[in-house]
């Protein structure tokens, strides 16, 4: 992995308890998700000799609609059949993206453990490893996110959004030029959208993914991080969410021995706000949180869907402030200050974009 960066926690670790010697693990089926499973198994493996894990694969139904995520107006599409896996039995805990697992999980069901959050950055990922700074003016971006697709727009207004599906390794296969996508060298520069994609058409000069799964897969690309002044990233972006059967008190033991506080804290920030705005998939605000020596500190934007409005919201809290509780302040104020009024705009207009 290769790139250029325009800017750059403590954990907490229990002590293992009594652990039983096998636990099942349910993921989705695609390289990421089985990376990001792959990765907490690993931490979980080193704190507790002894056990072992297995992955359960699960398909969802994000994992086979073919439309943008925007244009999917149900949320849980890449998490709920996964989750149903834990609750039925199939599996003992389940590995998310933070950013796709709603704020309320369904009965029976808890948060068990948020490992070290990844960074939160988004990356433009070109042939060339070029800025966005340095795309020519015209060039085609690839995005699946709304929040991406008016951000890139404001930033540089002379260059295409298109909208864009599949996996990680689907969208950087149909940048211009090829390039490897896999972190085994076996990357492929195929435009073939594997039933994941839509719009199985022309190239693009660049794809806009997050950084943290350009990571976790360690792929051999150039790319260029993007700034969070102007690129705040969705809600819990970076981070991960591990679900576990709320009475399991033996795997929420196991699960616990991973937990970075820093990183709950920040990601229950981030949630709250995006909780009290209603913000998801066809609407979306950008936000991130960050752990402070004294307290949790928060910034949230939200724009109009072409861009020329914009709602900016700072909150901060002390060390006796829940993180969750300023995230929500966050949210009261951006709603207070007219978000509501730029996502009616969005739902106006997400036809029309998605048809362009």
């Amino acid at each position: 992995m290769e790139g250029t960066d325009a800017g750059g926690g403590a954990g907490g670790a229990g002590a293992p308890a009594t652990r039983k010697p096998r636990y099942a693990v349910a993921a989705r089926g695609s390289r990421l998700s089985l990376a990001q499973a792959g990765a907490v198994i690993g931490q979980l493996e080193e704190m507790n000799p002894g056990t072992s894990y297995e992955i359960v694969t699960i398909t969802t139904r994000g994992d086979t609609d073919a439309r943008p995520l925007f244009a999917i107006d149900q949320k849980g599409i890449f998490e709920k059949e996964v989750d149903r896996a834990v609750a039925d039995g199939r599996a003992d805990f389940a590995v998310h993206s933070m950013k796709d697992v709603p704020s309320e999980l369904p009965g029976g069901l808890a948060l068990a453990c948020v490992p070290e959050r990844e960074r939160p950055e988004d990356v433009l990922i070109t042939a060339d490893g070029s800025t966005l700074e340095e795309m020519r003016p015209g060039a085609v971006i690839g995005t699946s996110s709304l929040r991406r697709a008016v951000q890139i727009s404001r930033a540089r207004p002379d260059v295409v959004v298109k909208p864009i599906r599949g996996n990680v390794e689907t969208r950087i296969g149909k940048i211009r030029g090829g390039g490897s996508s896999n972190g085994n060298g076996n990357g492929s520069s195929s435009n073939n959208n594997n039933g994941n994609g839509s719009r199985a058409t022309a190239a693009v000069d660049g794809v806009v993914l997050a950084y943290a799964g350009v990571a976790r897969l360690n792929l051999d690309v150039r790319y260029a991080v993007l700034p969070l002044d102007g690129f705040l990233p969705s809600p819990g972006q970076g981070a991960l969410a591990v679900v576990s059967r709320a009475g399991d008190a033996d795997t929420a033991a196991v699960l616990k021995c991973i937990e970075h506080a820093d990183s709950r804290a920040e990601a229950d920030a981030e949630r709250a706000l995006s909780d009290a705005v209603g913000s998801g998939c066809r609407f979306p605000v950008g936000a991130l949180a960050r752990h402070t020596g004294s307290g949790i500190a928060i910034r949230a934007d939200a724009f109009s869907i072409d861009g020329s409005d914009s709602i900016t919201v700072d909150m901060a809290g002390g060390q006796d402030s829940a993180a969750a509780d300023v995230g929500r302040r966050a949210g009261v104020e951006m709603m207070a200050r007219g978000v509501s009024k730029l996502g009616l705009k969005w739902r106006e207009g997400l036809a029309e974009w998605n048809r362009g």
